[in-house]
């Protein structure tokens, strides 16, 4: 490659079977090792938390064969008003499929109850959202903790680890991270091949906002996210990522599809993109600083 081309930034592949058995063995040895019952998940309906308890979920399935002692996942659905009932609809749906026990527990009389404590938080829609967010982790970790069982997160590599995008002791407050390890792309890909293809099409969405997408929030989509921070991880600098042309190219189609989706323009060129990414990395790593828990390692190939 002539000097002054750019590095080609390369997306890791995966085996897809190896991977689902890396992740189900970190589980199992997590639950095991603080003497726990199981697990629970908050199942939002997205392939997040779809594929975080299919992999709990078959990971139980084989140890149970043959322990004696024998390990459950437990699946919590907690919509409040500003949810979609679809995606009630869709957890309910995914917990029958793998045969969870689950339960759907209406956050809205707890949500209420707020405004006794905190009145100030509801006159601003962003921290209403991480309010609830908080909530949901208060049901989860309290419906484990009288379980004996470990809170399973559902967060992405991109999302955790590349742009910090989750509630600070809210979403993020769990015992351990199964697909902490694994971009979007990826997520989607292991949730196609295991009979979840409409699971994986839906567009993502954090639920604590009404009409709320991830993509609305950002401007911009999880791929340009992977290939950013992958770009970061492989040596290639900041402003060396703003020209770089695979990015150019991905924040163009980012840009007109937020225009064609909103009618309006949030960023003009990948510089701008690349930076507002910037800023949310080194928030991500402050996040992880106070909390970040354990996550799996997986094999992942860089082929060029």
């Amino acid at each position: 490659m002539p000097n002054n081309m750019p590095k080609k930034i390369i997306l890791p592949s995966i085996n897809t079977k190896l991977v689902i058995k890396e992740i189900g063995n970190f589980i199992i040895k997590n639950v095991l090792k603080l003497n726990c019952t199981g697990g629970v998940v908050g199942l939002s309906g997205g392939v997040d938390s779809t594929l975080t308890a299919f992999l709990a979920k078959t990971a139980f399935n084989i140890y149970n064969k043959t322990a004696s002692k024998k390990l459950e996942l437990v699946g919590y659905i907690l919509p409040s008003k500003i949810n979609s009932p679809a995606d009630t609809v869709d957890g309910k749906k995914i917990a029958e499929k793998l045969s969870l026990r689950y339960e759907v527990v209406n956050l809205n009389p707890v949500i209420k109850a707020y405004r006794t404590t905190n009145s100030e938080t509801f006159s601003d829609q962003y921290q209403t959202g991480n309010m609830i967010s908080r909530i949901r982790a208060t049901v989860l970790n309290t419906k484990a903790m009288h379980e004996n069982k470990l809170v399973l997160g559902t967060g992405n590599f991109d999302e955790d680890f590349g742009i910090g995008y989750y509630t600070l002791f809210g979403d993020g407050a769990v015992h351990l991270s199964p697909i902490g390890r694994l971009p979007k792309r990826l997520v989607k890909l292991i949730a196609r091949e295991n009979g979840f293809a409409d699971i994986a099409e839906k567009e993502p969405t954090a639920g604590l906002e009404p009409k709320q997408t991830d993509f609305g929030d950002l401007g911009y989509s999880y791929e340009t996210i992977e290939v950013v921070i992958y770009g970061l991880l492989q040596k290639i600098s900041w402003e060396d990522l703003k020209h770089h042309p695979q990015i150019i190219q991905m924040a163009k189609n980012d840009i007109q599809k937020y225009k064609k989706l909103f009618g309006k323009i949030k960023y003009c060129t990948a510089e701008e993109i690349v930076e507002d990414i910037k800023k949310r990395n080194t928030v991500a790593k402050s996040k992880a600083s106070l909390i970040s828990p354990p996550v799996p390692k997986i094999t992942m190939n860089f082929n060029k």
